[in-house]
């Protein structure tokens, strides 16, 4: 059948793992191609229906990569160290499991819903080989900073040129389509090289910012000192479903129950609060609170270095401790937070949560971190919109 709907409109299919930090900086970019009065769709781990329905895209759903062979794999980490660790999830997880299984329903949507256009995040790799074999332009979303990509691109080599074999892509060719994607990123350079030197390759980065929203008028509820600045505390949405890491939400509000502030911790939707039982006289603990909201109130923020995160705190204004808790790209994040000036990183694992506690005073206490954080807020402000991108990945469409 034909396409019914105006000349000039495209189909875009946006591809994701199953992880909020990885399908959130794809969302401001399907939003922008949504509003534009194109037709976009999620594909996405059957497992995350409920999160792409919530954002309101129609959901192309793919397996999950089976959990048994997941647990082999996440079973052998805590014996490895933190970088050899991370780089066995990127190779057998992101790479190896979860592609092999998420590509036949993506070929299936592919051929059978015919996008004009696929953007991918980075750790999605069956809709890449999709899309070369179906000769669909497709786009890279970045989920950190630039020189992340390199590290990523060394660690799956193998593992995606088995991926493309299985989609029957000559050899080589998939490893040259991740080289010459173009890279959408929501990072301004002077936060991306704010930790050395400009990265080789940074050219073909197209680079936007995602529209804040309204300020939430959902109010905080009360507890302890309402004079107090508040320090906002997450671990992102993945920490409270990893066992080894389940613990520091305890250990972080019992290392700040003696800082002057409001602290509000939030730990995801498979924690329950009640658990922790009594709180400190300062705390106050939510599954989940809107993030805009509570930045538009806090005077700091503590957090693991998820992207989602740090970003969402440089693009308030809000200064941050980050304590990197299980991937190297925490660490980056950390460390370009810092080389910034716009807040404190701590060495990387669980047990650095009370060191991380322990540099809140300081950055509370020294106004040139926020002014900082308001400095890269201003960067990421003046880049081009997101609706901006949509033209120009729309001549992409051949």
């Amino acid at each position: 059948m034909g396409r019914r709907w105006e000349p000039g409109l495209v189909r875009v299919l946006c591809a994701t793992t199953g992880n909020d930090g990885h399908f959130g900086p794809l969302l401001p970019f399907a939003r922008a191609f949504a509003a534009a009065g194109h037709e976009v769709r999620v594909a996405a781990p059957a497992s995350y229906a409920g999160a792409v329905e919530r954002a309101g895209f129609v959901h192309e759903p793919f397996a999950d990569g089976p959990r048994e062979l997941v647990r082999v794999v996440m079973g052998k980490l805590p014996t490895m160290a933190f970088a050899e660790a991370d780089d066995v999830v990127i190779r057998e997880v992101f790479a190896r499991i979860d592609a092999q299984a998420a590509l036949p329903s993506v070929t299936a949507t592919v051929l059978r819903w015919h996008p004009d256009l696929i953007l991918r995040e980075t750790a999605e790799l069956a809709s890449l080989v999709a899309a070369e074999r179906a000769d669909v332009p497709h786009v890279h979303v970045c989920i950190g900073m630039h020189e992340m990509l390199p590290l990523f691109a060394g660690a799956i080599g193998d593992p995606l040129e088995e991926l493309g074999q299985l989609a029957g892509l000559v050899e080589g060719r998939a490893s040259s389509a991740l080289a010459a994607e173009p890279v959408l990123s929501l990072v301004p350079e002077i936060l991306d090289f704010a930790a050395g030197q400009e990265p080789s390759g940074s050219g073909h980065f197209l680079r936007f910012h995602e529209p804040r929203p309204a300020a939430s008028a959902q109010r905080l509820p009360d507890w302890g000192d309402p004079q107090a600045p508040l320090v906002y505390v997450t671990f992102g949405s993945v920490t409270g479903s990893l066992p080894p890491f389940t613990g520091v939400f305890r250990r972080a509000l019992d290392a700040l129950a003696d800082v002057e502030a409001r602290v509000l911790l939030t730990v995801g939707r498979k924690i329950d609060p009640a658990g922790f039982g009594p709180l400190p006289f300062n705390a106050h603990v939510e599954q989940w609170w809107p993030q805009d909201a509570v930045l538009s109130q806090a005077a700091a923020m503590l957090g693991h270095g998820g992207f989602g995160t740090t970003m969402g705190a440089l693009a308030a204004g809000v200064a941050q401790v980050v304590v990197p808790l299980f991937t190297s790209d925490q660490v980056v994040n950390g460390a370009h937070v810092a080389a910034a000036d716009a807040g404190l990183t701590v060495e990387p694992g669980p047990s650095s949560v009370e060191r991380a506690a322990a540099e809140l005073p300081r950055l509370l206490a020294d106004p040139t971190y926020t002014a900082s954080a308001r400095r890269m807020a201003a960067a990421i402000a003046d880049l081009p919109s997101t609706a901006e991108a949509v033209p120009i990945l729309s001549s992409l469409v051949g």
